[in-house]
């Protein structure tokens, strides 16, 4: 079973790599370009058949481990 958890700072947390990006694109020439966010996503193996507690299991891990919480935001998806 696979995990996928998508990372994402939180609304009003600067994203100084987003705004870079932002700055990038439009001296390639695509205007029109608003906010840029960047985020990270996680794919993470697990053993076993029970997706309710696979999902748990993963959100423990993000809570621990794979997303500040204080910044950062975080949705898994079980597949």
């Amino acid at each position: 079973m696979k995990a996928r958890v998508h990372v994402t700072l939180k609304p009003g947390v600067l994203d100084p790599q987003g705004e870079a990006v932002r700055h990038a694109l439009g001296s390639l020439g695509f205007d029109g370009v608003g906010e840029v966010r960047i985020g990270k996503v996680i794919e993470v193996e697990l053993d076993g058949a029970d997706p309710a507690a696979a999902e748990g299991r993963v959100r423990e891990m993000c809570e621990k481990l794979l997303a500040n919480t204080v910044i950062e935001n975080y949705a898994v998806e079980i597949s």
